[in-house]
């Protein structure tokens, strides 16, 4: 009994490890806002974290309290329970997306290996997270933070994968994946 007790407890601390040390966590805004009360003003801080595999899985999480580590604690937690699978081809996206929430409107689009992440603020820190390696952005509309970022998940939601897409439209999987990753049949 005593040598399975012990067997246990190192497992479940290596896993413990490994969820941490797999997860990109990054803090992509801090702000501190204001609720009106009878006495006056009450003060607290909100926090946008992004967390993420780099292997295709990203959530985002906001977190608010009175004290900035709680915040960033809350915000982190509902980041893991919200991640989502994104659909990638190789280290980019495999077809050019654009969406839009609220002011912020962000488009993406597809890049060959080696141009690395072309965006700015949230919009790379969620990209970075979910594993994209190539990719050509543009934020247009509202600069807000915390929009932007839910734009930029909002288009890696409407990624297809280049399978679902060939088959839904008939055609050969390589007429449909990006032009510098198709396999040339006449050689």
């Amino acid at each position: 009994m005593a040598e399975r007790r012990t067997n246990r407890e190192p497992r479940s601390r290596s896993q413990d490890d490994e969820k941490g040390e797999e997860l990109d966590e990054r803090v992509i805004d801090i702000a501190r806002v204001a609720k009106v009360i009878k006495g006056g003003r009450r003060f607290a801080f909100r926090t946008v974290i992004v967390v993420g595999d780099n292997k295709g899985r990203v959530g985002l999480g906001v977190g608010k309290s009175r004290a900035v580590p709680d915040a960033i604690r809350k915000a982190t937690d509902r980041a893991r329970r919200r991640m989502k699978s994104v659909h990638l081809a190789g280290t980019t996206i495999p077809h050019e997306v654009v969406a839009r929430y609220g002011g912020a409107e962000v488009m993406l689009k597809p890049a060959s290996p080696g141009t690395g992440v072309i965006a700015g603020g949230g919009v790379r820190a969620v990209l970075e997270a979910a594993g994209v390696r190539d990719i050509l952005t543009k934020s247009l509309g509202s600069a807000n933070v915390l929009n932007v970022v839910q734009a930029t998940l909002m288009a890696l939601d409407q990624l297809k994968s280049p399978g679902d897409e060939a088959g839904y439209r008939g055609k050969d999987v390589n007429d449909v994946k990006p032009f510098w990753t198709r396999k040339k049949q006449n050689g």
